[in-house]
């Protein structure tokens, strides 16, 4: 990059103009491209292009390079102007300092230094509790990892150590699990500490609370901890032991409270323990709940309405049929390009429905329920060959396939119904499917086990007639069949 000069003549005076210019590569060669025009310049503001103008190249190497021609003295006496050997400038240890000072100064905003120096800092240690748990903060903030990658590849390579003032290698993962340790029995405090910074720094309020579960697991036995457990896994690992970990946060998504329950806990079974916990820490308060259909039951609506709360819940879907009368009609409120929404109050009820449909969920679910119906009649059609082609004659190995590939496809089961006709003895059975219209069922995304539930007794979960008869059509008496 340099400065290129552009003489000019006016009115008898001669006139020079700068321009910042700089040398690119392209295919044809190199070629020069102006950056911008700087008109006129003296000497003073030419000593502040000097000082200013900091190029790197494509190495990463610093160097202040000199943008005005050699009869352009600069001062003796500017202290801002640093002469150097540009060939001996190296660039050593570089590290993270943006988002780690901007955690840093969260952390101190939040006076979690203060709250920690206090809890933790009582007795002497060689780094500090306090700073310890800053650094893990900070990474949950920048880059989460666990806690050797933590000493491993993120601590060396940030700043921390010279914004905490941590003495080089005193951090390790021995050091980061111990302090988690100590921060635990503080975590009440801890709570109600960031609850009321986060209603003095931001005006964050707590009367509309999002409660919901997750699940975290361990490959291994973990013997030692007794709430580890086989459960409903979100990770989709049911093989592996879990905890379940519960989580409330306000409108603005600030963190409220946490608890952790047994792993093969139901999510339905938690809201009472969590409905005590928020009292016992926070006192008695007309709350606005907002929960999704699995953690709704009539005990805990009932528990919520006792201490005076309101919720906002997801309607089981069992609960649909009722208003299969509203769902067909077509008066709806549009609210958003794709959303329409419809108002129910229940005559003489406590609750107001809101029943909501978007095109965009529509279609999915059609998109879904489409390809669980061709995977189901793909099987249902391999059945059907085995038997015309004689290879699959006994019928109770046919019914077991039927059955196998009904719990395959549960998602359907109620859009198809399948039947065996043939003789008894003379012939084996012939098999057939036929889809069943949709209705109400394929509307709400609802399976009607109890309405198509085999007489014969096959389990709950069979969704279809399998009965023998004659050639007439007629079907065979029970004690035949």
């Amino acid at each position: 990059m340099f400065l290129r000069p552009h003489q000019r003549s006016k009115d008898g005076k001669d006139h020079t103009y700068w321009s910042l210019v700089e040398t690119v590569r392209t295919v044809g060669g190199p070629r020069q491209r102006t950056l911008c025009y700087l008109g006129e310049l003296n000497g003073s503001a030419q000593a502040r292009w000097l000082k200013s103008v900091e190029v790197f190249n494509e190495q990463g190497e610093a160097r202040q390079l000199k943008l005005f021609p050699s009869h352009v003295e600069v001062p003796e006496d500017d202290p801002q102007v640093a002469r150097v050997i540009v060939n001996r400038v190296r660039l050593e240890r570089t590290r993270q300092f943006g988002a780690c000072f901007l955690g840093w100064e969260l952390w101190k905003r939040l006076e979690l230094d203060r709250f920690f120096e206090l809890a933790l800092d009582e007795e002497a240690a060689e780094v500090p509790w306090s700073r310890v748990a800053a650094v893990l903060a900070i990474n949950r903030l920048c880059s989460p990892g666990s806690e050797l990658a933590i000493e491993e590849r993120w601590y060396p390579a940030t700043a921390l150590d010279d914004l905490l003032e941590i003495e080089e290698g005193k951090i390790n993962d021995t050091r980061l699990y111990r302090c988690l340790d100590r921060m635990l029995p503080h975590k009440r405090k801890l709570e109600q500490h960031l609850k009321q910074r986060y209603g003095e720094l931001f005006g964050a309020e707590f009367d509309v609370l999002l409660y919901d579960l997750t699940s975290t697991y361990v490959e291994g036995t973990a013997e030692r901890n007794p709430m580890m457990g086989r459960g409903y896994s979100r990770d989709h690992r049911p093989d592996c032991e879990q905890m379940v970990i519960a989580l409330i946060v306000n409108r603005e998504g600030f963190p409220f409270s946490y608890e952790t329950f047994d792993g093969n806990r139901a999510d339905v079974s938690t809201m009472e323990s969590i409905l005590r916990m928020v009292e016992r820490k926070y006192g008695k308060a007309r709350r606005i709940w907002v929960m999704d259909r699995g953690i709704v039951s009539e005990e805990n609506l009932a528990a919520i309405r006792k201490r005076g709360g309101q919720y906002l819940v997801g309607t089981p879907r069992r609960q649909m049929k009722r208003f299969e009368a509203e769902l067909l009609k077509e008066d709806w409120t549009r609210v958003r390009p794709d959303v329409e929404v419809k108002r129910m109050a229940i005559p003489q009820g406590e609750e107001t429905y809101i029943l909501c449909r978007t095109a965009g969920r529509k279609e999915k679910e059609r998109a879904i329920r489409e390809r669980f119906s061709t995977r189901m009649e793909g099987a249902l059609e391999a059945l059907k060959k085995s038997i015309v082609s004689g290879r699959l004659k006994d019928r109770y190995k046919m019914e077991r396939r039927l059955g196998r590939i009904q719990a395959r496809h549960p998602q359907v089961n109620d859009l198809v119904r399948s039947h065996s006709a043939g003789h008894a003895r003379r012939r084996a059975p012939a098999m057939g499917n036929e889809k069943r219209p949709g209705g109400l069922a394929g509307l709400a995304g609802r399976r009607l086990h109890a309405a198509d539930q085999s007489p014969s007794g096959f389990g709950r979960a069979d969704v279809v007639h399998v009965h023998a008869t004659h050639r007439s059509g007629d079907l065979v008496s029970r004690a035949q069949e």
